[in-house]
């Protein structure tokens, strides 16, 4: 793995847990929010589900080719999850979202 793929699975793997923590925390459907509470809980949830993804995809990503794949599905998954390693734009949003996560934390206490 070349360094820019193995930051690029660390800075998965920090979103990953983050986004996971953040979204068992959302809580768009609890009773007593108003419409614009509920929509911006909404769009808060599917945010931190994106994320999640991926982040999941950077972790995935270096296993995908070893995996066992049906002849049939390889097109749509090739689609999907390309083969091709990180790019630099992508390195960079996803240690964009890391250091928003750690600044967060830290400002947290």
């Amino acid at each position: 793995m070349t360094t820019l793929q193995t930051i690029h699975v660390l800075a998965g793997l920090v979103v990953l847990a983050e986004a996971l923590n953040k979204l068992e925390r959302t809580a768009p459907c609890r009773p007593g929010l108003g419409l614009r509470e509920r929509v911006t809980e909404w769009l808060k949830a599917l945010a931190w589900l994106l994320l999640a993804l991926g982040g999941a995809g950077a972790l995935v990503a270096p296993l995908w080719r070893y995996l066992p794949m049906p002849p049939s599905t390889t097109e749509l998954l090739a689609l999907l999850m390309p083969l091709q390693g990180p790019t630099v734009q992508d390195v960079c949003l996803a240690l964009g979202f890391v250091v928003l996560i750690v600044r967060t934390r830290v400002k947290e206490g």
